[in-house]
């Protein structure tokens, strides 16, 4: 499986002791890209569990579609 992810950041973010989960006491980064408040997860990357493996997914609004081919120009 894999999936296309789209970052429109030119930088790091710097986490700091602001960015502490009171209730948790931690910090979760997102890594599937699907969440609303990136770089932050929100649980969002529940959906992708039943992602199967060989297939490219791409999430818009919401919605899971299958990528038919992925080109890159010369």
């Amino acid at each position: 499986m894999s999936r296309l992810v789209e970052h429109d950041a030119h930088g790091p973010l710097k986490l700091d002791a602001e960015d502490v989960d009171p209730e948790k006491g931690d910090v979760a980064v997102c890594r599937c890209g699907l969440s609303d408040d990136h770089p932050f997860c929100d649980g969002s990357h529940r959906e992708t569990e039943d992602e199967e493996d060989g297939v490219t997914y791409r999430y818009v609004d919401g919605e899971r579609r299958v990528v038919a081919d992925v080109a890159y120009e010369d």
